[in-house]
């Protein structure tokens, strides 16, 4: 697989590393979290009952999906042609260029399908429906099965045409197969943050700031520090059955290249559920530290180093045990109780 091209003159140099000849129920979940690195899973799912039926057209693929849709309305979002399959903002961006929209799932199929052939189709995208309610029983032959491995990822199903998702991070951990279609996956480790121009963090296309840079055709004149993301990207195109092991925080651009595609995705978090996620601290720290003095500001990098990003039990382990309370180990008692502490002191 060749460099990918973003624009001419520029180009992800990168590629995602492969794990070939894998089967679902050999997934080395373990190596793939230890190494804290991004790798294609090629022909992981091949065998999906998704993947085999709907392989010979987009109107097989679709009639697989409607065997288990219960009818129950979807939300979506749904761009004029104007939008070329890319959610995103409007010009100041203060409002986003798609509406969402709520129907039947078949009723959505049936636009997809009636604009394929279009040069410039309208966008159709539905992100994140949960499998188990909406299409029950198709997980029975298109499942990953990761409960094996003790985790709770209940997976959810992306349907839509040539959709962009504008390159974002996730929190949690995150396995997406490759369905229906191609995808093409440009990713960048988390400290790229500096250099890809994240938007604004409400409101969001899909929940998270995404970089303003269109990959497309980036404008390196206004978003100069782009070249040195791509230096640092890798890329891949997943073919139907393929999967991609994405960890926690790493940037991930994602293009539909078919005019239907399908993906499939399991989140999860490395720690207990009683562990909430850190959005909410960078909020407070947000309101609370950063617009405060510089030097103020280096002082408390020094507490959070000491506190938060060092050693877990360094800021404790000069203390006996029972007078640590919230210097211990976060235990799901802990966890309520520094959670009451914090409502009632906000509430104050």
């Amino acid at each position: 697989m060749g460099d990918v091209a973003v624009d001419a003159g520029a180009k992800v140099i990168g590629r995602i590393r492969e794990i070939d000849g894998l089967r679902a129920d050999a997934l080395p979940i373990d190596e793939l979290l230890a190494s804290g690195k991004p790798a294609v899973l090629r022909g992981i799912a091949r065998d999906w009952g998704l993947v085999k039926e709907g392989a010979p057209s987009m109107t097989a693929a679709m009639d697989y999906l409607r065997r288990f849709d219960n009818g129950q309305p979807v939300t979506y979002s749904w761009g004029a042609p104007e939008v070329k399959g890319r959610p995103f903002y409007n010009d100041d961006f203060t409002d986003l260029n798609c509406e969402v929209r709520r129907s039947a799932l078949a009723q959505v199929l049936d636009e997809i399908a009636a604009h394929a052939g279009d040069a410039a189709p309208p966008t159709y995208y539905v992100a994140s429906l949960l499998v188990d309610t909406r299409l029950p029983g198709l997980r029975q032959t298109n499942d990953l099965n990761l409960a094996a491995h003790n985790i709770d990822a209940p997976p959810s199903i992306w349907i839509g045409n040539r959709v962009t998702a504008s390159c974002h991070y996730d929190a949690l951990n995150n396995i997406a197969v490759c369905a229906v279609g191609r995808r093409r996956f440009t990713l960048f480790p988390p400290e790229q943050v500096h250099n890809l121009y994240p938007g604004p963090l409400e409101p969001t296309p899909g929940g998270q700031a995404v970089s303003v840079v269109d990959f497309d055709a980036p404008d390196f004149q206004r978003y100069p520090r782009f070249r040195d993301a791509l230096a640092a990207g890798q890329s891949a195109v997943l073919e139907p059955g393929d999967a991609i092991f994405i960890p926690s925080l790493w940037w991930h651009h994602v293009q539909g290249l078919e005019a239907f595609n399908v993906l499939v995705n399991y989140w999860w978090s490395s720690v207990p559920a009683y562990v909430p996620t850190p959005m909410h601290a960078l909020y407070h720290a947000m309101w609370t530290i950063r617009d405060r003095p510089e030097r103020e500001k280096q002082a408390w990098r020094e507490i959070f180093d000491y506190y938060v990003f060092g050693p877990g039990e360094r800021a404790g382990e000069h203390l006996p045990p029972a007078a640590r309370n919230t210097l211990g180990a976060v235990d799901e008692t802990l966890a309520r109780q520094l959670r009451a502490m914090l409502i009632a002191k906000l509430n104050r």
